[in-house]
């Protein structure tokens, strides 16, 4: 039951055994209408607007001297909602929901910021491994607990996106298979808790990008 109920979300559709579910990923880019090409348009003012609320709320959290890594922040948040909302409609594969595409990206992310933060500024890290105002006995207790927290924070990122989205999608799969079992009076409560399900699994979508991306601005700001 359990291997047919996950199955849902392996990857399956295949050709010359190169799995095609992964093009999942640049169907976002179908979303942009030609007009956004066309220079100014409305849609493509709405998305400069977006834009730029993203890299103030983003340019908060680091601070002034950003030096364009905003744009880092706003494309991750960009791909994970694209993905999110494309996994939503039928038979498009959610490529978010696996921990193959997530953790590749917080791991290499997470990476970099540990590079650079220890190479270049090292006592700046090693001040964040003693909160301010900790006891001197629980001193080497808490540098043993922030470097656990630190060390599995690419691990919690890629698990609460995959998590988040398998889980709604796997209590939808649920709920419509219970369909052809149930009787017709019931079949009119099933698809109006199935309609208030979807909507709010595209506010988990956008949720979820959101958090993401908010979160690695975080781990960022703690290296500047």
């Amino acid at each position: 039951m359990m291997t047919n109920l996950f199955s849902t979300f392996d990857p399956s559709t295949s050709m010359f055994n190169l799995s095609l579910n992964w093009t999942s990923v640049m169907l976002g880019i179908l979303l942009m209408p030609t007009v956004f090409w066309f220079l100014p348009s409305r849609i493509n003012m709405l998305w400069n607007k977006l834009n730029l609320i993203l890299h103030n709320e983003f340019k908060i959290l680091l601070g002034t001297k950003t030096y364009g890594s905003t744009l880092m922040f706003i494309s991750i948040f960009t791909m994970m909602m694209f993905n999110n909302v494309m996994g939503l409609f039928p038979y498009i594969f959610t490529s978010t929901s696996h921990m193959t595409l997530t953790f590749s990206i917080a791991l290499p992310m997470w990476m970099s910021f540990m590079l650079f933060g220890w190479i270049n500024k090292t006592n700046h890290m090693f001040t964040h491994l003693v909160p301010q105002g900790t006891p001197t006995p629980l001193m080497s207790f808490m540098v043993l607990i922030e470097t656990i927290s630190n060390i599995i924070r690419p691990g919690t990122l890629a698990v609460r996106l995959a998590a988040n989205m398998i889980a709604g999608h796997l209590l939808l799969t649920l709920l419509g298979n219970t369909g052809p079992t149930l009787a017709t009076s019931m079949i009119i409560i099933l698809i109006i808790s199935q309609f208030m399900l979807l909507i709010l699994e595209s506010a988990v979508a956008l949720i979820q990008a959101y958090v993401f991306s908010i979160l690695s601005t975080l781990y960022s700001s703690e290296v500047h």
